[in-house]
């Protein structure tokens, strides 16, 4: 996929405020400074698209990006930020949760985990939610560039084994770098053979 034109078009903490839901739509989320903004950047091959921040949990709304004019990349806020207030917390989880599980053109939930690091309990934690609400997602394991590609796949086979605890198998998973693009492409024509399926789907438009 050739990527011609990636806009912002808004960012939102109301489910009732999002564009309907008419175009295909894939949803970014991990842990705070994961590397999201420079993945999204990286894909859209716009670098100031996706804002990046030395300070994590800056993204804390909806944020749909509209690429090709035809499918949607959405920015989820990061989860396990420490800073926030319980509260805050709390209301971002139920936001962030109903949009995750009443999306009706939520194709694909693109789940960022740190190649770097072993499993972290909360990545694991989001999976099975997903898994439960039998939501679809990928893994995206980030940051490759900054170690060998032997610890990167030692972790990625330890992450297997997390999640073999309650998956029958791995879900599909890429490895990405967004200083050397690695796992650009793979992405997109994930992402584009989806499109290829999509279909409308039926929902009530705010009255």
């Amino acid at each position: 996929m050739i990527v011609k034109s990636a806009d912002f078009i808004c960012s939102n903490t109301q489910i009732s405020k999002l564009p309907p839901p008419v175009k295909p739509e894939y949803a970014f989320i991990g842990r705070s400074n994961v590397g999201k903004s420079s993945l999204i950047n990286t894909l859209t091959g716009k670098k100031g698209l996706a804002k990046t921040s030395q300070t994590p949990g800056k993204t804390q709304l909806i944020n749909h990006f509209l690429i090709n004019e035809n499918w949607y990349i959405v920015d989820l806020p990061g989860y396990g930020y420490a800073r926030a207030s319980k509260s805050e917390k709390a209301k971002w989880d139920k936001f962030i949760h109903t949009y995750l599980d009443k999306r009706e053109s939520l194709q694909c939930v693109m789940v960022l985990i740190d190649s770097r690091l072993e499993p972290q309990k909360i990545d694991v934690e989001f999976c099975n939610w997903l898994g439960e609400k039998g939501l679809s997602f990928v893994l995206v394991f980030t940051k490759a560039d900054k170690q060998s590609s032997v610890k990167t796949d030692q972790n990625i086979a330890k992450f297997r084994k997390a999640m073999l605890a309650t998956f029958e198998e791995m879900p599909q998973f890429f490895i990405t770098s967004s200083e050397t693009q690695l796992g650009r492409e793979e992405i997109l024509a994930f992402i584009s053979n989806i499109n290829q399926h999509f279909e409308v789907p039926l929902f009530n438009p705010p009255a």
